[in-house]
């Protein structure tokens, strides 16, 4: 993912006081996990009636927790959210309608609740209003309505790993909570009681470099884990399968396809294809789809001469793949963008959509990349569609409407140690901050960034290459017709390409977007406001100031027949540091991770 240059002097001061940081977080994870044990301010615990009573409430809460089944994860409970996107085609869309255009404006906190120390980006995921949650390495089941502790586990390890840790996702599956864990394991947490099932490694201690970033998907009793940060791994990063029941690797899926499409480069000089986010699935075809991202050595496809037969296309870098998820056998691929060396990963959510036409209904996935050009391919077989360029790239010149290969500018070429101007920086016009869908409106809703870059290829030494690693560039530009807003938010009709509204602003885009059925939309941005637009408008309808940016997923659910909207903030991300450069005066904190729950206060329970 891209980089920002910065001032070293910066950065030896963020370094000391993430040391300081960490120092506190320790003694707080301590206390977190010892409640009630003794201390030198403590004789023997207060074990009366009120605590009796308030230990009942908590085994009661967690014991109406009900085993998920394959049938309730296809079609989940209105007011349950049990993955990142809350549904298996990816849409991050809420049947429930509590809170809608009129009553938002009351929206106030119901709670909020301190998490551990990370690089945030991450999805709470509620059932049966029992809310879960993970944070450097930290995980906890709180109480839905009222944030009350219902068990917590801790990652053994060191603190400085546990709080370098990014997590966008986590996953509920039967009677299991499925956790990426900051020592690249996944484990299966009970979800009543928080004590591992099972606990399986999927990145080896002697391979460096690789993190689980994004959460997993479970389909058809197997948990699908994408492996991300591979600039440094030879060969490539991978998907790995898992039984959900016992934790067994069943298969793994390589990331990076053969040499053929690299130009005849063997597979130890071939790096990246990271799988940065949790997939989707189809349940009519069985197959899961996701997608993977670019090649950081943009010498390994930029210096190789294919021969015959062969291309320097780089599979299966920006492609979307659609696995068995019981075997990880590869049913089909499309590539979004072939031979890509500008860091400009394809590999975000990919939305499962029934999109009705004059011919029928098409089934496609629909996905954009950094360059916020959005492709539509068929999910039952990987056919090019049509495409969507929201106007902010400078770089793609042309789409092939019969393949949707992308024709770039050949000025835009990378050229060695020649510096060009191109749009949007690597930090992406589109990046993993997910859009969402309203099938009944056909709209979908795009946070983007408007940024360029100066970007420069510097090519380096055999030895260098060997070791991976990238060899781009970046430098932030705002926009040449930039008028300081930076923040967007597009609302797009899906069937006629046609942009319904678009809200822009100063504050670059921090967080995921969540549509309602209620005609509301969710989004929050680096200035740390969150706000509900009005989701046929535009129109900001609230917004709330956090202690820090929303730089995660918000979602929505109920508990006790109440609607609420969950958020977590805190900062401190690729994505976040990445923009500080365009907008210097908006400084926010980089910890202070929080968990902010609101909920509209005496609205009528009725059913949503």
């Amino acid at each position: 993912m891209g980089q920002f240059r910065t001032d070293p002097k910066s950065s030896k001061s963020a370094a000391w006081r993430w040391a300081l940081i960490a120092l506190a977080a320790t003694a707080a994870t301590a206390r977190a996990q010892a409640p009630l044990e003794r201390s030198p301010f403590a004789n023997t615990p207060n074990y009366d009636a009120a605590y009796k009573a308030e230990v009942q409430k908590r085994q009661d809460a967690l014991a109406k927790l009900s085993p998920l089944t394959e049938e309730a994860m296809k079609r989940p409970a209105a007011g349950d959210w049990l993955m990142w996107r809350r549904t298996y085609d990816s849409q991050g869309f809420s049947p429930l309608k509590q809170i809608d255009r009129k009553t938002v404006a009351a929206l106030k906190p119901a709670f909020t609740w301190s998490l551990s120390i990370s690089p945030n980006e991450v999805t709470p995921v509620v059932h049966d209003g029992v809310l879960f949650v993970a944070s450097g390495g930290r995980v906890e089941a709180l109480d839905g309505a009222t944030g009350g502790v219902l068990w917590r586990y801790v990652r053994p390890g060191p603190t400085a790993q546990a709080q370098s840790h990014i997590l966008r996702s986590i996953a509920i599956w039967d009677n299991l909570l499925i956790v990426p864990t900051p020592d690249n394991h996944v484990v299966g947490l009970d979800v009543k009681t928080g004590k591992p099932a099972w606990d399986t490694e999927v990145v080896p201690v002697a391979i460096k470099g690789p993190k689980l970033t994004g959460g997993p998907i479970v389909a058809h009793g197997v948990v699908i884990q994408g492996v991300s940060g591979c600039n440094g791994v030879k060969g490539g990063c991978w998907i790995s399968g898992l039984d959900a029941k016992t934790g067994k690797e069943l298969w793994k899926f390589k990331s990076l396809g053969n040499n053929d499409t690299w130009g005849g480069a063997p597979e130890d000089e071939r790096f990246g294809g990271s799988v940065w986010n949790a997939g989707s699935y189809d349940p009519e075809t069985n197959l899961v789809i996701i997608g993977i991202a670019q090649t950081y050595d943009a010498g390994t496809l930029l210096l190789t001469h294919p021969q015959k037969g062969q291309s320097n296309d780089g599979l299966y870098t920006n492609s979307t793949v659609a696995l068995d998820p019981a075997t990880g056998k590869l049913a089909w691929h499309y590539q979004h963008f072939n031979r890509e060396v500008w860091d400009y990963d394809w590999s975000f959510e990919r939305m499962l959509i029934d999109l009705p036409g004059d011919k029928g209904v098409r089934k496609l996935s629909v996905t954009g990349g950094k360059i916020a050009i959005f492709d539509a391919i068929d999910r039952t077989n990987g056919q090019y569609q049509f495409s969507k360029d929201l106007g902010l790239q400078t770089l793609v010149k042309s789409i092939d409407p019969k393949t949707g290969k992308k024709i770039i500018d050949p000025a835009l070429d990378p050229v060695p140690n020649k510096t060009v101007q191109i749009c949007p920086h690597a930090g992406g016009a589109k990046n993993w901050l997910a859009t969402s869908y309203d099938a009944a409106a056909r709209t979908m809703f795009v946070p983007l960034v408007e940024s360029c870059m100066d970007f420069t290829w510097k090519p380096r030494s055999a030895e260098a290459t060997a070791a991976g690693g990238s060899d781009m560039d970046w430098l932030m530009k705002a926009r040449p017709d930039s008028d300081g807003k930076f923040g967007r938010v597009e609302a797009v009709d899906l069937k006629t390409g046609k942009v319904l509204w678009t809200r822009r602003q100063r504050a670059p885009e921090s967080s995921s977007l969540l549509a309602t059925a209620g005609g509301v939309l969710f989004e929050g941005s680096r200035d740390r406001q969150f706000r509900a637009l009005d989701s046929s408008s535009g129109k900001v309808l609230w917004s709330w100031g956090l202690n820090a940016a929303p730089s995660s997923t918000p979602i929505t659910y109920t508990a006790h027949g109440q609607q609420y909207v969950a958020v977590v903030a805190g900062g401190g991300n690729p994505h976040d540091l990445t923009w500080r450069p365009l907008t210097p005066e908006i400084d926010t904190a980089p910890d202070g991770v929080t968990l902010w729950v609101f909920k509209v206060p005496g609205a009528a329970k009725k059913k949503s």
